[in-house]
Parts: structure tokens; C-alpha cells; sequence
């Protein structure tokens, strides 16, 4: 079992990750709906959080562009942060940057429970 921050601006899809994660037997510590939000629930939970999963296309607020920015932001306070990076599209060279930001893995939408779990024994593995 893990505890999650969820971050993407479709809180339908925070809805469908969030019930693919509690199906899993994890729990959702957080949810956030922008990058800015994330860092600051972060901030506020990091003791609490095992996994982040942070879309790579949100909204700008408070000067933080998008999910690779915020995952760079929450690197600097813990570098050990383990975040999986979701994206909507194949872009790899987005995909490459949020591994360099230093996201630990990548999820392609559409999500399913399978491939997430895939991704979560990855990471636990670490």
C-alpha cells in the first residue's frame, strides 16, 4: 500500500485514478488540480505521501507552466520524491524532460489499472 497526491486539472481523471489507485489497495493522501497546488500540498504532506502522479499538461499558476515544472519544484524539496509523470500524448521529448526533471516513471492516458499497477511495483522497487 502506498499514499498518493494526485495532480492533473480533469478532475474526472483525478476521479478515475484515484478510484484505479483505491482498487488497488492504496490510498489518495492528496489531489491537486494545477502544478502550483501540488507543490504546495507537498509542502503541507510530504511526510504522508509515498507516490505523486502529476499530469505533465496543466494550467499556469503562480508562474509554475506545467506537471515537469511542479515535478522540478518538488525535487528541489525532496529529491527522493518519487513522482510518475501522465501524459495524454506520446511526446517523447516531453516524456524525456519530465525524466530529467526527475520524475521516476511515465504513465500514457488513457490509464488502466493494469499498466498502473505495472508502474507502481517499479517504483516500489526502487
Amino acid at each position: 500500500m502506498a499514499n498518493f497526491l494526485v495532480a492533473d486539472d480533469a478532475r474526472i481523471m483525478r476521479m478515475n485514478l484515484g478510484k484505479m489507485l483505491t482498487e488497488l489497495g492504496h490510498n489518495i493522501t492528496a489531489e491537486a488540480k494545477d502544478g502550483s497546488d501540488a507543490i504546495n500540498l507537498y509542502k503541507r504532506h510530504q511526510d504522508e505521501i509515498d507516490i505523486i502522479t502529476m499530469d505533465i499538461t496543466m494550467p499556469c499558476v503562480n508562474d509554475i507552466e506545467d506537471g515537469i515544472m511542479a515535478a522540478k519544484e518538488i525535487i528541489k524539496i525532496n529529491p527522493t520524491a518519487k513522482i510518475v509523470m501522465v501524459t495524454s500524448h506520446n511526446d517523447q521529448r516531453k516524456v524525456l524532460d519530465a525524466i530529467k526533471s526527475g520524475a521516476t516513471n511515465y504513465l500514457v492516458k488513457p490509464i488502466n489499472k493494469i499498466k498502473l499497477e505495472e508502474v507502481i511495483k517499479k517504483i516500489k522497487l526502487k
